[in-house]
């Protein structure tokens, strides 16, 4: 694991943060683990599909916009690779 070490925190906010960890159980040094991890980690895994949804969709792209995939989609069966 990486080791941070922040330089010039104000007294008052190491204060307010040894106040925090004390409400929660823990000690400073977990308690702003655990506040750098809620901020930087997101909620929830990143899905493509999603993302590729959404950008589609701020674009304002609809399904009309990819019929035109399917009428050239070639339906023709790939062949496996050859190594030989």
């Amino acid at each position: 694991m990486a080791v941070l070490t922040v330089r010039n925190v104000p007294d008052e906010v190491h204060r307010a943060l040894r106040v925090r960890a004390a409400q929660h159980g823990r000690s400073t040094e977990a308690e702003i683990r655990e506040i750098l991890a809620s901020v930087v980690k997101p909620q929830q895994r990143l899905r493509l599909g999603d993302a590729l949804s959404n950008l589609g969709r701020s674009a304002g792209l609809s399904n009309e916009d990819f019929s035109i995939f399917e009428q050239v989609h070639d339906r023709t069966p790939a062949e496996p690779m050859g190594f030989e």
